[in-house]
């Protein structure tokens, strides 16, 4: 397969552009892809001084430009250099102005305002750091979403996600030898979750981990019996306590997010709970 070349061209952060460009780029098997990124692009000159690097490594341009001149400008000169050029959100918009019966406002990077849907997700992000590993269990019950789980099962990546969609959550390690606080137990407000893996690709995880440090992965760490004992002693825990368990060991933490977070809307939308008892999804 030939190598593409991809020019993401944003006037705003590029963060949507690249989450698109990912999640199309998923679809193609061993895709030689190099991506360039060029965020922040709201002047001709700006402009102007990319089209030269896009023209020196020719590919595909993908781009999200409210402004009319120079989304105008970028189109011309890609037509001009026989490049294909693709505007990633007109459908949809003109979809909505459609439906809306009103149009759609030009400004760019209009979805990054800083208004209070920001500032709670920055104030999520700074709890959620705050409380990782088991720390600050005074304040859970100011959580939205506790994670219990054995070490290594995605707790922590999966806690700063979560709180990147504006998310408060802290997080708890299940050790054989030392129980969590009792505070765990009596928590009213949060959604408690468990995370668990199955053993053989825990310990894959982890021996990769104990390379990484440069420590002897030989440890009972990694023991195949410990592991699984680590394993079962943390499931009996979420039946014993009844909280949702999601097993994450072939989910993306996107994908474990999501779950997570659709176990949240189902319980915010009835009284009585996610009702999924201790079935993993």
């Amino acid at each position: 397969m030939a190598r593409l070349h991809l020019h993401l061209v944003s006037d705003s952060t590029g963060e949507t552009l690249e989450m698109i460009a990912k999640a199309a780029l998923a679809q193609f098997d061993d895709a030689d892809v190099v991506r360039h990124f060029w965020p922040m692009v709201r002047s001709q000159a700006h402009l102007d001084r990319i089209l030269a690097d896009i023209t020196a490594s020719p590919g595909l341009v993908i781009f999200t430009v409210v402004s009319l001149d120079i989304r105008k400008m970028l189109e011309e000169r890609c037509h001009a250099t026989g490049l294909p050029c693709v505007p990633a959100l007109d459908a949809v918009i003109d979809s909505l102005e459609n439906m809306f019966g009103q149009q759609a406002k030009a400004r760019p990077g209009r979805q990054h305002t800083m208004d209070d849907a920001y500032f709670a997700r920055v104030e999520a992000i700074q709890f959620t750091i705050a409380h990782d590993d088991g720390v600050g269990w005074e304040d859970w019950e100011e959580a939205d979403i506790v994670l219990a789980g054995v070490s290594r099962c995605s707790k922590t990546p999966t806690s700063i996600y979560l709180a990147n969609r504006g998310f408060k959550v802290a997080n708890i390690p299940i050790v054989v030898e030392s129980p969590p606080p009792p505070a765990l137990f009596g928590l009213r407000s949060p959604l408690v979750v468990g995370l668990t893996t199955a053993p053989e690709r825990l310990i894959q995880v982890r021996r990769n981990r104990l390379l990484s440090l440069n420590q002897t992965p030989g440890t009972a760490y990694v023991d195949t019996d410990k592991v699984a004992r680590e394993v079962q002693f943390a499931r009996r825990m979420f039946a014993d306590n009844a909280w949702p368990v999601i097993d994450v060991t072939r989910r993306s933490i996107e994908e474990t997010a999501a779950a997570v977070i659709n176990l949240l809307n189902e319980r915010r939308g009835t009284s009585g709970g996610s009702g999924l008892g201790n079935k993993p999804i």
